[in-house]
């Protein structure tokens, strides 16, 4: 062909850095801290819902915006944690993971030309996904040790063409967990200049410090605020693929007839299982964030003894670190190299960042692991600095 058989908005895709530090790491028989999948069984609860579900020959399209089940499990959900009213026929929609939940929402609000404000560093899906609308992104470092962001670069960031802002709490990469006065500046903003928050709130129940503040809760922001979470990391499922959306009834409309022809729908019998571990409710959600504070405290203090300088997160399971003592110069090839001679597999902090240089004396790993593995692990980066120096 004389012309590209591709579209310019892929130009600038490339293959998912996570997934391809989980190829390397199974060519290499490694550990994978890299992916953020757990390693360990999800509840029993959930499990046998599933295939009595299946048993019960619940195997056909569910009703394409989610269950009956589903979603008033999660309309009565959302009432106890937050005190939010959510009708579940008019503002909830269920997806194919949170993944499909953002490209759909995305979809659904923004028109080419359009700019989408994005903190970062960031999850590697944001980027593309605004290029996938025709959007521009906007980019607002959350500045280390403590990846917060300067209130007047992000006022700066909005103007007459941003539609909306990505907000990511608790945050992957760097386990922020954003207070009420970071919250309320960015609710402000969007009520000053008629913007939408998208908000990935995947993590929400994984946390060590800080409160889980849905930004749809405060003040004016009902309306205007499209929040996104799924079963995938509170209920050990991420291969079940089901998220979900709560907008204000205008907003879904849209949003689900874009989900309507991009997936149709999510896996029925799984959803009915999603439905019944939502019965398992606040203590199920406690014990979640202790295990893994257990988790997480294991891992960093293999990092800190290895010189990894690792930051302690607030929420989600990974821990950022700083690779400047290694000398690496190069987070990807330090990666790499960490993968084939230590045989651990992180993920390299340049797939985070807008421009790569931001990135580059950064890594994350993901403690989402077995005990057994996290030690195992430890000791493997105890020898980094010796093998890599």
């Amino acid at each position: 062909m004389n012309r590209s058989p591709l579209a310019r908005r892929t130009e600038g895709f490339t293959e998912s850095v996570i997934r391809e530090m989980t190829r390397l790491c199974a060519t290499h028989g490694g550990i994978n801290l890299a992916q953020g999948f757990p390693n360990f069984p999800a509840p029993a609860l959930l499990k046998d819902a599933a295939k009595r579900a299946i048993d019960a020959d619940i195997n056909q399209y569910a009703i394409t915006w989610g269950s009956q089940s589903l979603r008033n499990g999660l309309a009565t959900t959302y009432a106890d944690l937050y005190g939010m009213r959510v009708d579940p026929e008019t503002m909830l929609t269920v997806t194919c993971g949170s993944t499909e939940a953002m490209v759909s929402t995305l979809l659904a609000i923004i028109d080419p030309g359009d700019e989408v404000v994005v903190l970062e560093p960031f999850y590697e899906n944001y980027g593309p996904d605004a290029a996938i609308c025709g959007a521009k992104p906007v980019f607002v470092p959350l500045r280390a040790p403590d990846y917060t962001f300067d209130p007047d670069e992000l006022r700066a960031a909005f103007t007459t063409k941003t539609k909306a802002i990505i907000v990511n709490t608790p945050n992957n990469p760097s386990g922020r967990v954003f207070t009420r006065a970071e919250l309320e500046l960015i609710a402000a903003l969007c009520r000053e200049h008629d913007v939408i928050a998208v908000t990935d709130e995947i993590y929400e129940h994984i946390r060590y410090a800080g409160e889980h503040i849905p930004l749809a809760t405060l003040e004016g922001m009902a309306d205007r605020t499209v929040t996104i979470s799924g079963a995938s990391k509170t209920f050990s499922v991420t291969g079940w693929r089901v998220g979900w959306i709560v907008a204000a009834p205008q907003l879904t409309n849209g949003i689900r007839k874009v989900h309507d022809f991009v997936t149709v729908g999510a896996p029925a019998p799984l959803q009915e299982a999603v439905a019944a571990g939502l019965t398992l409710g606040r203590a199920y959600y406690r014990e979640l964030s202790a295990h893994y504070q257990v988790r997480r405290d294991t891992l960093f203090r293999s990092l800190d003894q290895a010189g990894f300088k690792p930051r302690l997160p607030e929420g989600a399971y990974y821990i950022f670190c700083d690779i400047s003592g290694f000398g690496a110069g190069n987070d990807v090839t330090f990666a790499r190299r960490l993968i084939a001679e230590v045989g651990v597999a992180a993920v390299p902090g340049s797939s985070f960042f807008s421009r790569p240089e931001r990135g580059k004396d950064l890594i994350r790993f993901t403690f989402c692991k077995t005990d057994e593995l996290l030690r195992e692990a430890g000791e493997r980066l105890a020898r980094a600095r010796e093998i890599l120096g």
